[in-house]
């Protein structure tokens, strides 16, 4: 049976401000099990943060209940700041010192002697491969440097579970990959990664599972393959000219095709199994003597999940 590391049942935390009362997190209910990452996809101001920061200790619920790590949120923060660690988005290190020193330091707070200290620095630079500017003042290190050694200071006390808020933003793209393979090797470790993301590509490669927020609310969770399930099916987009509707209809009949659309001389048809569908549908619009001017297949994204539960799209909102 999988243990939940993380649990929470109408998380709520409203904030005051001139203009009245804001539910910022609306009652949230989460579940994720212990060696999984989890992602958390939303546009910015969707409640991901403030979510994770609740989660963290760092902000008091003003409502429902969470344990985390194996401790109830509210009876003992002590004890689930022990057992987490947590990377914000703006990073912690001191420009003017460096990475080693960072990483001695944190763990020296977590109660380290400094042998043990400096047995742990070292093997955080190797794992985040930080060794060749461990001695050299963070200023000098780039984005990518930056949040590995952010990352470094999080597991300095081996937590259980690590908070990772927007890991990637502001990296380019050969940073962010080599990110996802340092967060991949997290779970592969056995730490349970809890991340926030903004990028629809993160959060498909990276999650085990994520929840879909949006104005403070879970609006869908599940596998990232189980949410794109829930559209209509593969997309079967056909080009058939202006006299379309007879057409329409006789595809529409199939047992095989779940919604269909017309529109700019485009047919468009959400199948089960695109690949087993395309080769059904040549044989019938030939044996029906339909000229076929194109046809393509595409598969429903996290994008086409968030259009579809929230009514916009989180490009757009990225944009």
């Amino acid at each position: 049976m999988t243990t939940n590391i993380i649990e929470t049942h109408a998380l709520r935390r409203v904030f005051k401000s001139r203009g009245g009362d804001v539910e910022a997190v609306a009652g949230v209910d989460l579940a994720v099990a212990q060696g999984e990452i989890f992602g958390f996809l939303g546009p910015n101001g969707a409640g991901k943060t403030t979510t994770l920061r609740l989660l963290a200790t760092l902000l008091s619920p003003t409502g429902g209940a969470a344990t985390v790590a194996g401790h109830d949120l509210r009876r003992e923060p002590d004890q689930v700041r022990r057992r987490i660690g947590y990377v914000g988005q703006a990073g912690g290190s001191d420009p003017e010192v460096s990475g080693r020193s960072e990483l001695l330091f944190q763990a020296r707070l977590y109660g380290s002697s400094g042998k043990e200290a400096a047995a742990r620095a070292t093997e955080l630079l190797v794992l985040m491969e930080l060794e060749s500017a461990a001695d050299r003042a963070t200023k000098t290190y780039s984005g990518g440097m930056k949040r590995r050694l952010d990352i470094a200071l999080g597991l300095v006390h081996r937590p259980p579970l690590l908070f990772l808020d927007e890991p990637t933003t502001g990296l380019d793209p050969q940073a962010r990959a080599r990110m996802w393979t340092e967060i991949s090797g997290l779970r592969a470790g056995g730490t349970t990664v809890f991340l926030t993301t903004h990028y629809l590509e993160e959060a498909d490669a990276l999650c085990d599972r994520l929840a879909i927020i949006d104005h403070g609310r879970i609006v869908a969770s599940g596998t990232p393959n189980e949410l794109k399930r829930q559209i209509a099916g593969d997309l079967v987009t056909i080009g058939v000219g202006a006299n379309h509707e007879s057409t329409l209809e006789l595809l529409r009949s199939q047992p095989f095709v779940r919604e269909a659309s017309a529109g700019d001389e485009v047919l468009r048809l959400y199948v089960d199994r695109g690949e087993a569908a395309m080769p059904a549908i040549l044989r019938l619009l030939d044996s029906a003597g339909v000229e076929l001017k194109t046809i393509a297949l595409s598969r429903p994204s996290l994008d086409d999940v968030f259009l579809r539960q929230t009514g916009h799209s989180l490009r757009e909102e990225a944009a």
